[in-house]
């Protein structure tokens, strides 16, 4: 497993098509359902997506697909100078399901597919951070085949039809951000880069797989066939941070993440992240996230719901 499966593995959509995504202009719709990630994938006609936070706003053309960043609302429209008491909002933030649109519906000059994801844990919000408030991907992408298959699914009757939709949707999200890091515009993490890299990229994967295993630098280095200075050097060239310090900053997001449930005792995620007693291992919690675990996991008790930012230093 890499970086790029450690962070989207278990991020799934449900729900993800809303049946009001049949447009005839004019037309905005404001998203405020608070997801993280939100992916838009027009199947017919083309809008205008303004983030919130001053972004500029994006065009996002039939075949090309979208994806806004962040829990703040933001507009899907035919005209991003629309004035604002003519944006209708939209969400869910009522727990319901919408049912998607049926075959018939596909007439509208605009059919806008929405799929959202929260992204709760602190493995996860490494990618968040990784992206822009907005990106779309062109339609001579791998993704667009993707979109093209979901029209077709849209007019299948058969029960689970939501499921599949659901499913074809997590795929595209995978398929657009990867496309998208390999776009000459985007500004891909450190870690996304030294993934291909011939002395990094099987250091990487291994300690992603073995977070708490003892690694030396010796042991990765050994892992890509390299000398021990030689991938020390190139470590720190791509990553910007030694090896040692890389792994214990993504121990420490594992653990953050273990802190969560109440059941698992400190001493146990001490053990489970490569720590052999607790005390180093809050020690180096504290030392990567300001707070001790005792304090952080106070913290996530205390918080009115699990969308709450939790501390980090």
């Amino acid at each position: 497993m890499d970086v790029f499966d450690d962070l989207l593995h278990g991020v799934r959509g449900r729900g993800a098509v809303f049946g009001r995504s049949v447009l005839w202009p004019p037309w905005a719709l404001r998203f405020a359902d608070g997801a993280d990630l939100t992916l838009c994938a027009p199947l017919r006609g083309e809008g205008w997506i303004a983030p919130g936070g001053g972004a500029r706003p994006r065009r996002v053309r039939q075949g090309e697909t979208a994806i806004v960043r962040g829990r703040e609302p933001f507009v899907f429209t035919d005209d991003p100078g629309r004035a604002a008491a003519r944006v209708r909002d939209v969400g869910r933030e009522d727990g319901t399901d919408v049912p998607p649109p049926g075959p018939a519906e596909l007439s509208g000059s605009t059919v806008l597919l929405v799929a959202s994801y929260q992204v709760p844990d602190q493995v996860r919000r490494r990618l968040v951070r990784a992206l822009p408030p907005a990106l779309v991907v062109p339609d001579q992408h791998d993704c667009s085949a993707i979109g093209r298959y979901l029209e077709s699914q849209i007019a299948d009757a058969r029960p689970g039809r939501q499921i599949v939709l659901d499913r074809l949707l997590d795929w595209l999200l995978v398929c657009t951000l990867r496309d998208w890091f390999d776009l000459p515009e985007a500004r891909p993490p450190a870690w996304y880069r030294a993934l291909t890299d011939e002395a990094v990229g099987p250091a990487l994967r291994a300690m992603h797989a073995a977070p708490a295993r003892p690694w030396t630098t010796a042991e990765l280095a050994a892992e890509a066939g390299v000398s021990r200075t030689t991938f020390a050097k190139r470590f720190r060239e791509l990553m910007g941070e030694a090896p040692a310090a890389y792994l214990t900053e993504w121990r420490m997001d594992l653990a953050a993440d273990l802190l969560a449930d109440p059941q698992v005792t400190v001493a146990a995620v001490a053990r489970r992240v490569g720590y052999a007693d607790p005390f180093g291992f809050s020690a180096a919690f504290k030392r990567v996230r300001g707070v001790s675990p005792s304090s952080y996991r106070a913290a996530l008790a205390g918080a009115p719901d699990e969308r709450r930012e939790t501390p980090v230093g």
